[in-house]
């Protein structure tokens, strides 16, 4: 489904949305150019589940995990940045694969083409891509 924003309120919205059709073990590659909206969407989906916490881009220290408290089957938000990454070998060490396969975290990767081995086929996609400075198409595909 593609989807057109025109400000970051609006992208939280759809992440809102999107949080509703959520499924057990959830993997959701994120892609798109600097500032397109995947930290924007990120941040919306950790309102949606009611997260406390400041959601940043975890770009330097690769990943960050959240704890979910109310939401029926998910207990954790695994937020991936891997902009600074030549292979997924580096999330590996990390522990990203034990949140891969444990179905209550929703595990959350920015600049997935880049770690493409890591993503499950299952994965669910969304692209980023500016239209104007202020608006952006949002594609959401699995």
């Amino acid at each position: 489904m593609k989807y057109s924003t025109y400000s970051e309120a609006q992208t939280a919205a759809l992440a809102k949305k999107f949080v509703t059709s959520l499924k057990q073990g959830t993997i959701v590659g994120l892609i798109g150019d600097l500032g397109a909206g995947k930290t924007a969407f990120v941040k919306g989906v950790a309102k949606a589940l009611s997260l406390k916490q400041t959601v940043n881009s975890p770009t330097f220290v690769l990943m960050r995990v959240y704890t979910i408290k109310k939401h029926p089957f998910l207990k954790h938000l695994i937020h991936v940045d891997a902009y600074r990454l030549k292979s997924a070998k580096s999330l590996t060490a990390i522990g990203l694969s034990d949140y891969i396969k444990d179905p209550s975290a929703l595990v959350m990767i920015e600049w997935a083409d880049r770690v493409q081995l890591i993503i499950p086929k299952s994965a669910i996609m969304v692209r980023f891509k500016h239209l104007t400075p202020k608006s952006r198409q949002i594609t959401i595909s699995k």
